[in-house]
């Protein structure tokens, strides 16, 4: 068994065990939020993936390269160059944290405290951003699919003790979630911190290979910059999305109530189950950058075609097969968080945008190995140009509402996962069908 099928299967077996815990997590904040609530939970969401990104820089993608790519001497070189960007990093971002946050109107409706939570999410990104990022190319998959599944544990264990010993009101039990959320990622930050010292202190005593912090700062920001411009515009489509779709549906006929309750019932019951498999395709997505890295710098151009192919055959056999479960079992498994019809008929009209979302992940990772992050860029805009446009045209129609939404994400999740593959065969120089060699004459 080849490098590349380990890591990959031993962070598939870590991340399914982590995503039936996340199960468990969106089942109990859905029993105690209610529909309402996890309408409101689901809102802010995103707002914590966007701190993320900031705050990271997409940093452990970079450096997760640039480790592959590159000879062990020059390793500590280059982590020493990354901690003095991060340090300047993380205390910008987080003094604009301190004077933005406090005036935004978007932290109305919540607990006071959710703000500062959320600042302090900032520095806890930005330290445990270097650890990833190096033990992910170093290929140490084992640290990172510990840590995973360790941070759901607490996060679990923790709402259930809480909110089985005691009652709350609605704002104080979203305040909860979300600091089970940014408490265990705390905690896991402190223990991959730790851990990566050690690894630093043992490069600092081996050969050294000195690197100017300008070629640094230029190898990871090359990558860094435009794949943060692709999860910050990413993220911000999530972001508006809540939105968007209330929009639609209140101009369709929906009371503002009703619309926060159908979103919730969407992206908190039928999004969070559609989504349950897609912890294969981050798996692959961690084992796809630095590998197709190390191919591509060293021209190993069967090698990449190899790897595509193991990627698209593993995606389809997993994806397929979620699928039809999916359909076949909608209904009890949306009942597991509310008993509405409406998330099981949801989850059914949905198959098209997992299924292709479930291709995209491995591709945008092989994207980024190939130093096609822009064109990555590129294609999520104009998906979600097209995909949001129809959404809010076929969700503000009364005969249609949330089946022209669905429409609208299925039509945008194709367009995306289309592009990437017509380009990834482009930049191999390989045919669209099966992946075979161009003949040119």
């Amino acid at each position: 068994m080849n490098s590349f099928v380990k890591g990959t299967l031993m962070l598939v077996i870590a991340a399914f065990f982590s995503e039936c815990l996340e199960f468990f997590i969106n089942m109990i904040l859905a029993r105690e939020l209610g529909e309402e609530g996890m309408g409101l939970y689901m809102s802010i969401l995103p707002i914590i993936f966007l701190i993320v990104i900031l705050a990271s820089l997409e940093l452990p993608i970079s450096i997760s390269k640039f480790i592959a790519e590159k000879k062990q001497e020059t390793h500590y070189s280059m982590l020493r160059h990354t901690l003095f960007i991060t340090v300047f990093l993380t205390i910008v971002i987080t003094t604009l944290a301190l004077i933005i946050f406090p005036n935004l109107e978007l932290f109305n409706g919540y607990h006071p405290y959710v703000k500062w939570l959320f600042i302090l999410l900032i520095p806890i990104v930005s330290f445990s951003s270097i650890a990833k990022g190096y033990f992910i190319g170093v290929q140490h998959m084992g640290k990172i699919a510990i840590t995973n599944f360790i941070k759901k544990v607490i996060q679990l264990v923790f709402l259930f003790w809480l909110f089985q010993s005691f009652s709350f009101h609605l704002d104080s039990a979203l305040l909860i979630a979300l600091a089970s959320l940014i408490g265990s990622e705390l905690l896991i930050c402190t223990y991959l911190v730790a851990v990566y010292i050690i690894e630093y202190q043992s490069l600092k005593k081996g050969k050294v290979s000195k690197i100017s912090g300008r070629s640094v700062r230029k190898a990871l920001f090359s990558v860094s910059f435009p794949t943060t411009g692709l999860r910050l515009f990413h993220s911000l489509t999530h972001a508006i999305q809540p939105f968007l779709v209330k929009t639609a549906l209140i101009a369709s006929g929906f009371s503002s109530v009703m619309a926060t309750e159908h979103y919730g019932l969407l992206a908190g019951v039928a999004m969070s189950i559609g989504f349950f498999p897609a912890f294969i395709g981050h798996s692959l997505m961690i084992m796809l950058i630095p590998n197709v890295s190390e191919s591509y710098a060293n021209h190993d151009y069967p090698k990449l075609i190899r790897l595509l192919k193991q990627s698209m055959y593993i995606t389809f056999v997993y994806g397929s097969i979620s699928i039809i479960i999916m359909y076949l079992f909608a209904e009890p498994l949306t009942h597991l968080f509310f008993d509405s019809s409406s998330s099981a008929f949801y989850l059914k009209l949905l198959w098209p945008y997992f299924l292709f979302h479930f291709f995209v992940i491995p591709m945008q990772a092989y994207l980024i190995g190939l130093g096609l992050v822009k064109e990555a860029l590129f294609h999520t805009i104009w998906s979600h140009i097209i995909s949001f446009s129809m959404m809010y045209i076929l969700g503000s129609i009364e005969s249609m509402q949330m089946k022209g939404i669905i429409l609208g994400m299925n039509l945008g999740a194709v367009l995306l996962m289309l592009m990437h593959y017509v380009t990834i065969c482009q930049k191999l120089g390989v045919s669209v069908y099966f992946m075979r060699k161009k003949v040119t004459y």
